[in-house]
């Protein structure tokens, strides 16, 4: 038996979503910059255990430069005084990319769950100081996918598949949970960690941060307390604001590190370091640094060429989103967005002008475009022209999230 009474520090993130592009700019430089911060924020906290709770990549297939940018940076950690680096897939990644170089990165002390195993015990790592004594047990839960946790019964209300999906959550954690109970046995001072990549119930999100409906139905939530006791702290990823689950301290969101959208653009980003002293947890958020200004200006010509100018004034290199809300028509007023800026560092991305838009479009409510529903909205939308009526309408709607879940859910580099 080994009595382990020496600190553990560990380094929680995710939801790094690599190769993100934003209105077809390009990010790798900012994405570059975090990454660079990342490893020296590492190396200079002597973080012991790194955590990346899913979301590493944008897509299911990366681009090179994505890919470029992870290893660079498992590379940089590998070769840090940082022990153990711990990964574990989200929605947006393929599992089967994620896992393909594993048995490598394993003998940096990386560890990749992709998905689910078949074997619940590989998603429990025990980990091991460099005198070789275990210092904390993780229990890398990865996104967990509808097959993998619910069984399909045809014929069956909706209400009847999110309670299922529920429960096969909640049962896969209290297996993983019991694992690591019975490892613990052994090393009664050393922590368990659980990690996961979900919704649950009562968290924040914001408007256009890409955050997809995991489950059909998009309620099948957990809550704090659907957890195994077990976990001394819980990592979270999906979520891109950083956040506690319900009033717990010790299950938490990390966060995006950077904008995912304009949306984003005034939050604080962080990670989360917890110094285990034994098993007791001590938490901080720590601050990442911004690395490229977002700015979304919404008002009339006037409101929006005044901050433009202020931006102007004050040197800004920063991106902009501007929504052009007013009723009149300005002539030329794009024209005279991009003379003010021509000379500066100041890059607009996008033009909302909902007047013009409008004139090409119409809704309901004369007020929307498409930029302002997502699909299931649409979706219901034509349900509505075409006056579908119940139980034809859940039917359909039933059909087409379970056609959306698929194919976000679908992993294109397996064989």
């Amino acid at each position: 038996m080994s009595n382990n009474s020496s600190k553990l520090k560990v380094l929680h993130t995710s939801d790094w979503h690599l190769g993100r592009s934003l209105y077809d700019r390009k990010r790798y430089d900012e994405f570059g910059l975090f990454l660079d911060w990342l490893a020296e924020f590492i190396q200079m906290e002597k973080i012991d255990a790194l955590l990346v709770a899913g979301d590493i990549f944008d897509t299911s297939t990366p681009s090179n430069r994505a890919q470029e940018l992870y290893y660079q940076f498992l590379t940089k950690v590998a070769h840090s005084d940082c022990r153990h680096i711990v990964i574990t897939g989200g929605n947006h990644d393929s599992p089967s990319f994620l896992n393909a170089p594993r048995e490598l990165l394993r003998f940096f002390n990386v560890y990749v769950i992709g998905a689910m195993t078949d074997n619940p015990e590989e998603e429990v790592i025990l980990l091991r100081d460099n005198f070789k004594n275990p210092e904390a047990i993780i229990c890398a839960v990865p996104y967990l996918r509808d097959k993998d946790i619910r069984t399909v019964v045809p014929g069956e209300k909706m209400e009847d598949k999110n309670r299922k999906l529920v429960e096969g959550l909640i049962a896969h954690y209290a297996e993983v949970g019991n694992i690591a109970l019975k490892r613990q046995t052994d090393f009664p001072n050393i922590p368990i960690i659980g990690m996961g990549h979900l919704f649950t119930s009562g968290s924040k999100t914001t408007d256009g941060d890409g955050v997809r409906e995991l489950y059909v139905g998009g309620v099948a939530y957990v809550n704090e307390n659907s957890f195994p006791e077990c976990f001394d702290y819980l990592a979270l990823g999906h979520l891109h604001i950083a956040q506690k689950v319900g009033n717990s301290e010790n299950k938490r969101y990390c966060g995006s590190p950077v904008p995912i959208g304009f949306g984003e653009s005034g939050q604080e980003k962080k990670v989360i370091v917890i110094e285990f002293d034994n098993n007791l947890p001590i938490i901080t958020e720590h601050v990442i640094p911004i690395f490229q200004k977002f700015e979304r200006i919404t008002g009339n010509a006037e409101t929006i060429m005044t901050k433009i100018g202020n931006l102007k004034t004050e040197g800004s290199n920063a991106w902009l989103e501007i929504d052009h809300t007013a009723s009149e028509a300005v002539t030329g007023f794009r024209d005279l967005v991009y003379e003010t800026i021509a000379g500066t560092q100041i890059e607009v991305l996008r033009i909302k002008y909902k007047l013009l838009t409008g004139q090409v479009l119409t809704s309901i409510d004369g007020q929307e475009t498409l930029d302002d529903l997502d699909s299931k909205e649409v979706f219901n939308r034509c349900l509505d022209s075409n006056q579908l009526k119940e139980p034809d309408r859940s039917a359909l709607i039933l059909a087409y999230e379970e056609i959306i879940v698929g194919m976000n859910g679908g992993d294109i580099n397996a064989e």
